[in-house]
Parts: structure tokens; sequence; C-alpha cells
């Protein structure tokens, strides 16, 4: 914490092992992060955003800012996508989403 608190350009980017395998000790570190910094906090995972809703890593969205969600399809590669690697994975704005109970994808400011 102490290193995420001291670097004010960076964010924090919980990915590697999918987080949602971890739900609880994620939205914990999550609560704590919104506690002491006004970092936006995104979050990479395999499953769907329609899927993680309905269950107990709701929790950890409540606090993410941008979902990258679904599986890295390597017939579906595209180099030139934003942050994440196949077309398949979507940029959601999680605070939105939750709010409309529809996904809104992520746009990126001018």
């Amino acid at each position: 914490m102490r290193i995420i608190v001291a670097d004010p350009y960076a964010n924090v980017t919980f990915s590697g092992g999918d987080p949602m395998y971890q739900a609880a000790g994620f939205a914990e570190l999550a609560r704590a992060i919104r506690r002491r910094t006004n970092k936006d906090i995104w979050c990479f995972t395999g499953f769907r955003f329609e899927d993680l809703i309905q269950l107990e890593q709701r929790e950890l969205l409540e606090h993410i800012d941008v979902l990258v969600d679904g599986p890295y399809v390597a017939s579906q590669r595209d180099p030139d996508l934003l942050f994440r690697g196949s077309s398949n994975q979507r940029l959601i704005d999680v605070q939105a989403s939750l709010f409309s109970g529809d996904v809104v994808l992520w746009q990126q400011n001018a």
C-alpha cells in the first residue's frame, strides 16, 4: 500500500493469475486503495462481466473502474487494440455498467 500511495502518477491494475479467483482479497485491497487515494483501478479477467455480477465477485466489481473481460483468444489477436490482446475482450466502464444494468464500454478521454 505504501508503494501505491507513494506514486502520484500511477494508477492500479489487478492482473495475472485471474484476480477474480481471489475476489475477496482483491476487494479488501481495492477498498483500502479507495480510502487512501483517487487512483483508477483496472482489472483484467478471463471471465465475462455478465457472469461476474451474478457471483461473489460482484463485491470486487463495485470497486473497479475498468474491467477488461473475456479470455485472450489467439485466433482473434489484434495488436492494434488498446489495453487488450484479442478482439473478443471488452473494456468495460464498471461503475456505469453497474448503475445502468447493461454493459457500458469504456471510452478513452480525449
